[in-house]
């Protein structure tokens, strides 16, 4: 079993627990994610099974989600989960337009620091264990890029907003930043992934239909390429497939741009990934004769 599974991840489980659930489905131990999604959350929760799992590295990592922060809490979690941290309200709540060009502002932002409800590992042990000790440990900003953010609904106390950001970026956070603008209160009351990396809700199967699916053997992945349609590619005669397969150095055709390229064997499937420099064309990761 080799290719892409997009699940529309239900709230209430995390990443991890749907993994496991996943790998006893389809009887497949070589199972991953791209990207973790938090229990509260839903969406678009892409696996990655068998040899397509060496291509994880070469998705595209952007996420869009849509978030509905809640103005008048600020919690130890910076979503609605946590315990309720002091927080001081405005005589009179903001306006729509104060709201709305508060949370339009967020682009401005560059960098976080990953909350402790995180699976960020700090030597070697993911923040949120450590938090559900009670234990809050030192970490370094991270940056991040806001692409967009569109206001879907403005009305004290609540904002809803779709964001399209870099992976990487915490949704919980941009919350607690709107609130901390504001000068009331902000966290996350419920987050939806709408698309990660090429992958997007409209072809996310539910859980019920996986499982359905899945266990009637019907089910069908999308295609290792998918992973890295946005790469070169350049597809191979017979005899440099075989020098690929053996690890050897070519020449990079004419008008190749340098960088990671994926090498296509005869019947269109992915031999290896190539990197070009410097006028030649090294195999880098090399898949079955067959292709992947």
């Amino acid at each position: 079993m080799n290719g892409v599974l997009v699940l529309d991840k239900p709230k209430g489980c995390t990443s991890h627990d749907l993994v496991h659930r996943a790998r006893l489905i389809l009887g497949e131990k070589h199972l991953g994610h791209l990207g973790t999604l938090d229990p509260l959350a839903t969406g678009v929760l892409p696996l990655v099974a068998g040899e397509a799992a060496r291509l994880a590295e070469f998705a595209p990592t952007g996420k869009t989600y849509e978030a509905c922060c809640l103005l008048d809490l600020f919690t130890d979690t910076d979503d609605v989960t946590g315990a309720p941290l002091p927080t001081s309200l405005p005589t009179s709540p903001p306006s729509p337009e104060t709201i709305r060009a508060a949370c339009l502002s967020l682009t401005d932002v560059v960098e976080q620091i990953p909350p402790m409800m995180s699976a960020v590992k700090k030597d070697g042990v993911r923040l949120y264990k450590l938090a559900r000790k009670g234990v809050t440990v030192d970490r370094a900003a991270r940056p991040v890029t806001i692409h967009s953010v569109e206001v879907l609904e403005a009305e004290w106390p609540r904002v809803t907003f779709r964001v399209a950001c870099t992976g990487g970026t915490y949704v919980r956070s941009l919350c607690r930043t709107l609130g901390e603008r504001l000068g009331t209160g902000g966290c996350m009351e419920s987050l939806r992934r709408l698309k990660a990396g090429p992958f997007s809700l409209g072809e996310a199967l539910d859980w019920t239909k996986f499982e359905a699916e899945g266990k009637t053997g019907s089910l069908r992945l999308l295609p290792p390429l998918s992973l890295v349609a946005h790469l070169p590619q350049w597809k191979l005669t017979e005899s440099q497939a075989s020098d690929v397969l053996h690890g050897r150095v070519m020449d990079a055709p004419p008008g190749l741009q340098e960088g990671w390229t994926v090498l296509l064997n005869s019947q269109g499937k992915i031999a290896a990934m190539g990197l070009a420099e410097g006028g030649h064309l090294k195999p880098k990761k090399v898949f079955m004769a067959e292709g992947l």
